[in-house]
């Protein structure tokens, strides 16, 4: 099920900034939102793998059948087939999707703004209108924005932060052309998470 209630109730849930900005600092209100938000609630161990898990998943702003599909089935048989890690598999697929490539090269503030610009048909892939936001993009593809809408002012006055330090090293980013080239696969170990994915592979495998 989608979510559409305030984001900020996602953050003050579980307890950090899930998106980045600064209005989605927890600081500011650290209770957990409902009833008994204030209760000191411990957590069982199960209680803490399902959170660990809420975390990654509401950061991608995924489903949970799309993020489970994800662990489960897609990472698992890349793992297995690749002899690579499940856990690092994981943060490869959720780090290839599209929305979050657009929002990796700087073209977007946030997952959901990247969400939103990529279903609106902002965004040609290898030279194609693309608008579907779980595309896996693969090393040598190229995204770029479509020609009539680099004026608009979303792009043309500042473009977030495109190209800046922080872009990743599978991503080469052309600023004049508004384009972003996917160079590799990302590299997990240069991603960091607030979560360990390991716990989130042994949520699905004990449920």
């Amino acid at each position: 099920m989608k979510y559409n209630w305030p984001k900020f109730k996602l953050c003050r849930r579980e307890g950090i900034n899930l998106f980045g900005p600064a209005k989605y600092d927890v600081r500011k209100r650290r209770s957990v939102p409902g009833q008994h938000g204030a209760a000191n609630v411990r957590l069982s161990e199960y209680g803490k793998l399902l959170r660990n898990k809420q975390v990654l998943k509401r950061m991608y702003l995924l489903t949970e059948k799309q993020f489970k599909r994800i662990v489960v089935k897609t990472a698992s048989r890349h793992a297995k087939n690749k002899g690579m890690a499940h856990d690092k598999a994981v943060l490869q697929f959720l780090e290839r999707r599209l929305d979050v490539i657009v929002l990796r090269a700087g073209f977007a503030h946030t997952i959901m703004q990247a969400r939103q610009i990529v279903v609106h048909g902002h965004f040609l892939l290898n030279g194609k209108k693309h608008n579907v936001p779980s595309t896996y993009v693969n090393p040598g593809d190229v995204i770029s924005i479509r020609t009539k809408l680099q004026s608009s002012p979303l792009y043309s006055i500042a473009p977030i932060s495109v190209g800046d330090t922080n872009t990743p090293g599978w991503l080469k980013v052309n600023k004049k052309k508004y384009e972003v080239e996917v160079l590799d696969l990302p590299n997990p170990d240069e991603i960091s998470t607030p979560v360990d994915i390991l716990k989130v592979v042994e949520f699905y495998a004990r449920a």
